[in-house]
């Protein structure tokens, strides 16, 4: 995550855990659960619980949990990459009570054989939940990795099957 820039956070909870919002001048730039390991060091965020991105973040974050919002108007700060944002893209199309496999996002953002890179690109997400990594299953439907804890992705999957996918049949 690029910190250069002012940077504020806000910490919340959900139902499965204590999230921390992390926002800058381009938008969101992280949604963690506070207990993964891949959360920044925020030494030198500023504490801003009113701040309006952070206050957005907060109402989503409880309308998704709440089976009220399946799709978020978040602002996103850009991936630090040019296909980090094609996989972001890729997978934000997938809609909530979906899933779809390394395999067919790589494909879905014109990268056929890039199924590896498009797990590296998803192992490197900074926003949890809004960018939906959690919908990615290894090919034969297996459930991977998630830097949330595969619990957590077991979770959410569930949530949205109970929320969404009756919607989808």
């Amino acid at each position: 995550m690029n910190m250069a820039g002012r940077v504020v956070c806000t910490a919340f909870d959900t139902p499965l855990g204590r999230m921390v919002a992390v926002a800058g001048e381009a938008g969101l730039l992280g949604l963690y659960f506070d207990d993964q390991e891949d959360l920044p060091d925020l030494a030198l965020a500023e504490e801003r619980a009113e701040h309006p991105l952070l206050v957005q973040a907060r109402r989503e974050m409880e309308e998704y949990f709440a089976g009220r919002r399946a799709v978020f108007e978040l602002p996103l700060a850009p991936a630090p990459s040019a296909f980090q944002q094609r996989v972001r893209n890729g997978l934000c199309a997938v809609g909530a009570g979906q899933v779809t496999t390394y395999g067919d996002l790589a494909r879905a953002v014109d990268s056929p054989r890039g199924f590896r890179a498009v797990a590296q690109a998803l192992g490197r997400n900074p926003l949890v939940i809004v960018v939906p990594c959690h919908r990615v299953l290894a090919h034969g439907g297996q459930i991977g990795g998630f830097s949330s804890g595969l619990w957590r992705k077991h979770e959410l999957l569930a949530h949205e099957a109970r929320h969404w996918r009756p919607l989808l049949e």
